[in-house]
């Protein structure tokens, strides 16, 4: 039997993602395009998953839209969006890429949609579209100057050359480094420390980190209590208030 072209599995409250067509250096397909959909979608109506670690099969995470199947005028998208139905709408939980090998094109695109990623010394990364006569029309663009200083961002948006890990994190693209072979590892650990916190507040938190750039200023504070209040007055907060003061680890219920 044909294995799946997007695996997943549990660990506990993570939800690990690996994209499965080695043999097209795990290129994004319609297929995969659903199939990457519809292991967000579970991530997010599942209360038993808190986070999600996505990554790729070796040789490395993903070499970004299935040219081929460009070429024969198939679009690498589910529910009209690109990526998996990722973009331009974030999940509700925390998601971390695992990135070995190489991310480029989409492939980077993707890990651009996860909140922070985590890369093994030596991949590369990039956005080669310009080198095609393409467009990085899939978030690249516009997450990547939100991640990197605007001059490093042209840089390799204009170039279409990739950088490599190391210089990656230098600038602030990659948030941990890993030895090769040991980008899920760390990402699971990262995961894992996200998780460990209360449930309402990691959401809450994440849903102003996404949001706050497209609000006014006038209504920013607004917008930031709306989201933050009702966690405040929630079972978990005082609950971590009481665990903080026993000195012990806090029981979380979601409420």
């Amino acid at each position: 039997m044909t294995e799946p072209v997007v695996l997943t599995e549990r660990r506990g409250p993570i939800l690990l993602v690996t994209l499965n067509r080695p043999q097209a250096r795990n290129a994004i397909d319609r297929q995969v395009a659903e199939a990457l959909a519809a292991a967000l979608a579970t991530l997010d109506a599942d209360e038993r998953l808190a986070a999600a670690v996505l990554t790729g099969a070796a040789p490395g995470f993903c070499a970004g839209m299935d040219l081929k199947a460009f070429a024969a005028d198939e679009e690498a998208r589910a529910d009209g969006r690109p990526l998996g139905g990722v973009v331009p709408r974030p999940t509700a939980k925390p998601t971390i890429a695992a990135v070995e090998g190489f991310a480029v094109a989409g492939g980077l695109e993707l890990a651009l949609t996860c909140d922070l990623i985590v890369a093994a010394r030596g991949a590369r990364l990039g956005l080669p579209e310009v080198k095609r006569s393409l467009v990085a029309v899939g978030g690249g663009l516009l997450q990547l100057p939100l991640r990197v200083p605007a001059g490093i961002a042209k840089e390799i948006a204009l170039t279409g050359e990739p950088i490599d890990a190391e210089r990656a994190h230098a600038v602030g693209l990659v948030n941990r480094l890993a030895e090769p072979g040991e980008a899920v590892a760390v990402a699971l650990e990262l995961a894992g420390a996200i998780v460990a916190n209360g449930p309402l507040a990691v959401r809450a938190t994440k849903r102003i980190l996404d949001e706050r750039a497209g609000w006014s200023a006038e209504e920013t504070w607004e917008r930031q209590q709306e989201i933050g209040g009702p966690v405040l007055a929630s079972d978990d907060a005082r609950e971590g208030a009481l665990a903080f003061a026993e000195r012990r680890d806090p029981v979380w219920t979601g409420r």
